[in-house]
């Protein structure tokens, strides 16, 4: 079997050509970083998670009309997803206060939003992915006036869903991030929701407890990131409710 060529490289996933024109191979990797790849580490089992959970959500996302790159899912750590031009911007949708933006604005942590806020930030980790707004975005060409009506339509949209998901399993939205890209037919262009959503781009917090179940169980060392995940996947069907976080296998002689 032949190899397959790598087109890129990223902190949590590797991208492959896939089998067929306009596909790619996208493999969810067991490296976890935060604070712009300052803080690193490898943990066993998080990119089998990420992939699964992150097929629930794509799925659910074309359920309910929502536009997405997600084709199938290949194996435990791979999924099929469709070619597309990303968007440079990463889209944040908050609707508590937390991280940077709590830090900016000196808010306790976990006040809710008045409504919904969805701020812009530049891809590109040399800059630490400075947030940016409107006026940049349609000075330097990043993205159509009418690309950031759809882009803003499609981040409220995900925001919904998403919170409705969580809500139905005790755990609360508190933000999320969403990658957008472009597809082409003939001369035709649409957007759709592309990259990952897991709980490596969202914050997951207990409704009764409050307690962490995304990544800022490691940047902020509060326990085991896999058992967070894996309370995730439990809660929402994507794993049986007795399971084990996963590991690396065993092997026998």
């Amino acid at each position: 079997m032949a190899r397959r060529k790598k087109i890129y490289e990223g902190k949590a996933k590797t991208l492959f050509e896939g089998p067929e024109p306009g596909t790619i191979v996208q493999y969810f990797k067991d490296d976890a970083t935060a604070f712009n790849a300052q803080k690193k580490d490898v943990i066993e089992g998080k990119g089998v998670l990420n992939n699964m959970l992150s097929e629930y959500f794509m799925n659910g996302l074309t359920n309910v009309g929502i536009p997405n790159h997600f084709i199938k899912r290949i194996n435990m750590r791979e999924q099929l997803v469709r070619t597309c031009e990303i968007v440079p911007l990463e889209v944040i949708v908050r609707n508590y206060a937390a991280g940077t933006m709590a830090q900016r604005l000196g808010m306790d942590e976990g006040t809710q939003l008045p409504r919904p806020v969805v701020e812009y930030c530049l891809k590109d980790d040399n800059l630490g992915d400075p947030l940016v707004t409107e006026e940049h975005i349609a000075a330097f060409g990043w993205a159509s006036q009418q690309d950031m009506e759809d882009i803003l339509s499609l981040a409220l949209r995900v925001n919904d869903f998403l919170s409705g998901v969580m809500y139905g399993v005790g755990i609360r939205l508190v933000d999320f991030k969403i990658e957008i890209g472009r597809i082409y037919d003939g001369d035709f262009m649409r957007l759709i929701v592309a990259d990952e959503i897991s709980p490596d781009s969202c914050r997951l917090w207990d409704i009764e407890t409050g307690e962490k179940l995304d990544k800022d169980v490691f940047r902020r060392d509060l326990g085991s990131l896999t058992d967070a995940y894996t309370e995730v996947a439990k809660r929402l069907g994507v794993m049986p409710k007795g399971a084990t976080p996963m590991t690396k296998p065993t092997l026998i002689n």
